[in-house]
């Protein structure tokens, strides 16, 4: 059974102050961090209206399930009741890959910047007021292979039509959010304004780490600098860069990128964590030292820390210390479906069905790829079926 999408509306988010936007690096700066000729043009440039863009389809679902109830309850209550309230469209959460609006449309699924983006172009085509917004969580951690990813959170609210008030501040005032954060994750934060051209980078960074993940370094490359084009300030964008000079064996220059990224952000753990793997391969040992201790006092145990040791733990036949250690991983990050599912297994192995029947059900209901999801939920329904067996 699919899981349904709630797409939830906030009344009220807590707004940071919004600052004027100071360049991170000078022009002769940022130009010195590209290596265009280190790698294979794209055969089709990158086009950032295609990100936006609406199919042949979903100018059909706008005839024909949103223009009828524009008149009736307005663009916006149009649309959302469309999108999300009465379940004109089921959509599905899917983190496997970062979507651009069409392909979010016509899959049915996407991670909350692809549905943030989707809302946006159906929004954009209907003349509404947008504002987009960088949520303050705590994020969530996911890794593939050897690469961890920290997952933030987008969403976006939508104004009136643009011709209906000539008042911005009323205008402003008068934005509804459209969240697509779970349920159990759902509650007032910290947000922070961002422009279409943030929006737009994130996108791009997004995609170029999947593309780094699949080894494609070349789209990966060029994808991280259009991000870096469209919003030079987006550090992220940088760290990226980075970790894609160094998988493609370019060590100098993924320590000087990553170099800049620590400078401009010394406190954070993932560009502290990234530059010591970039000094180790460079044989630059002291000053990877040096930068391990204050990785350390940051952060004294990473992430996935407790799991792995819970995995080795398994492997060595210690179940109640795997548990224990799965329990200590949960307790700092709830919503990491893996966490849950090795939980499961440790308590199969000590033979508490119960609890494991409970743990691989929050690993399906957290998990964030529909891949994923099915195989837990095969997991769980044999679960269930040893402790239906099980009764008298």
């Amino acid at each position: 059974m699919r899981k349904i999408l709630h797409a939830s509306l906030l009344a009220l988010a807590a707004a940071l102050s919004g600052c004027v936007s100071v360049p991170l690096l000078e022009p002769q700066e940022l130009s010195a961090l590209f290596k265009d000729s280190a790698f294979k043009p794209l055969a089709q440039p990158i086009d950032d209206k295609a990100v936006f863009e609406l199919s042949p389809e979903m100018r059909q679902f706008l005839k024909r399930d949103v223009a009828d109830q524009v008149v009736a309850r307005g663009p916006r209550w149009a649309l959302i009741d469309a999108l999300y309230t009465k379940r004109k469209l089921i959509l599905d959460y899917d983190s496997a890959i970062t979507r651009n609006a069409s392909e979010a449309f016509e899959s049915r699924a996407g991670n909350c910047l692809s549905l943030v983006i989707m809302t946006a172009a159906f929004a954009k085509e209907l003349g509404l007021g947008l504002r987009y917004q960088l949520v303050h969580t705590e994020g969530s951690w996911s890794r593939s292979g050897n690469v961890l990813f920290l997952a933030g959170h987008v969403n976006v609210s939508l104004g009136r039509r643009l011709q209906e008030s000539s008042n911005v501040f009323a205008l402003d005032m008068d934005m509804m959010t459209v969240d697509f954060m779970p349920p159990e994750l759902n509650r007032v934060e910290r947000v922070r304004t961002i422009d279409e051209g943030t929006l737009v980078a994130m996108y791009y960074n997004n995609r170029a780490a999947e593309f780094m993940v699949a080894n494609d370094l070349d789209q990966a490359y060029w994808l991280v600098r259009a991000a870096i084009d469209r919003s030079p300030n987006y550090v992220n964008a940088y760290n990226t860069l980075g970790v894609i000079y160094r998988r493609h064996g370019d060590l100098v220059a993924a320590e000087k990128v990553l170099r800049q990224v620590a400078r401009l952000e010394p406190d954070n753990p993932q560009a502290l964590g990234n530059l010591v793997i970039a000094l180790r391969d460079l044989g630059q040992l002291a000053e990877a030292e040096q930068v391990q201790r204050r990785l350390n006092e940051l952060q004294p145990d990473p992430p996935y820390a407790f799991f792995d040791r819970g995995v080795e733990a398994m492997n060595a036949g210690d179940y109640v210390r795997a548990r224990g250690l799965f329990e200590k991983e949960i307790k700092r990050a709830a919503y990491v479906p893996e966490f849950h599912f090795w939980m499961a297994l440790a308590d199969l192995r000590l033979g508490d069905l119960a609890s494991a029947s409970k743990h691989m059900a929050i690993a399906k209901d957290y998990s964030t790829t529909i891949k994923d999801r099915d195989i837990y939920a095969t997991k769980l329904n044999k679960i269930n079926s040893y402790m239906t067996g099980a009764k008298p």
